[in-house]
């Protein structure tokens, strides 16, 4: 344990890993969009800390094609808090252990795991009047909800830095569909949000909007990682079907109309 715990010291010990980790907390990123942030660095030492961040057991690498993507594995970190604040604290393990701990008890794999949607619809219809669609108007549109049963919600999303896509059906409580982190409207959206999985899970996902032959191509990006039971990504991507595909598509072409 302290040898692990040696190594993930180490890779916090510098600031630009601090910075990357902040990064991929948002969502994952490619080694080459990471070397984006750090104009004054050489991608060589961008590459050089991420396979520091990756011995440490904090960064998780995927390759896609020629591509390899980052992803943050948050469980040492918690380890560490559990150490050293938690018990301190006489507070619980966080939900991330608890689940770690869980899956190892009943044999299962104890290992990151992630899946990644992609999925294009086409809508008759001029692109920011889909991106009002996505945003403003989400309410009339999109069916899930959290609510407890029986219990009536709504919807807002605020297309803004810091915006919340949020589910309220009482004064004092509701819960938190994704937070927008990235904005250039009527262009492109990008939010992190559980999007209905619970535990150890990171999650984003970017709407991108393209006008294409007098309508839109809206282009939808998801991407989780983290402890994910088999089931969830055949899940989300007919979720995301259903919701963008059919009732997207039906209630901007019909207003349009």
């Amino acid at each position: 344990m302290d040898e692990e715990l040696s190594t993930v010291f180490k890779a916090l010990g510098h600031s630009i890993r601090r910075q990357i980790l902040d990064i991929l907390k948002q969502s994952p990123r490619t080694t080459g969009e990471l070397d984006e942030y750090f104009p004054e660095v050489t991608r060589y030492a961008i590459m050089k800390h991420l396979k520091i961040l990756e011995e440490g057991n904090l960064v998780v690498v995927r390759r896609e094609g020629k591509f390899k993507r980052n992803f943050l594995n948050a469980v040492p970190l918690q380890e560490m808090h559990k150490r050293w604040v938690g018990k301190y604290m006489q507070s619980t393990a966080s939900s991330l252990l608890n689940l770690r701990s869980a899956v190892k008890q009943k044999g299962e794999i104890d290992k990151m795991s992630e899946f990644r949607i992609e999925q294009e619809i086409f809508i008759d219809a001029p692109r920011a009047e889909v991106f009002k669609a996505l945003t403003d108007n989400v309410e009339d549109w999109w069916e899930f909800r959290i609510a407890p049963k029986g219990i009536t919600s709504h919807l807002s999303l605020e297309p803004v830095p810091g915006g919340q896509f949020i589910e309220k059906w009482d004064e004092n409580d509701g819960a938190i569909w994704g937070n927008v982190y990235f904005v250039n409207a009527p262009e492109e959206i990008r939010l992190f949000g559980h999007l209905g999985m619970q535990g150890a899970v990171n999650s984003a996902y970017t709407y991108r909007l393209l006008e294409k032959e007098g309508g839109t191509l809206l282009q939808l990006s998801h991407t989780a990682s983290g402890v994910i039971l088999e089931q969830w990504e055949q899940e989300h991507s007919k979720g995301w079907e259903y919701l963008l595909g059919t009732l997207l598509k039906n209630y901007v072409e019909n207003k349009v109309e």
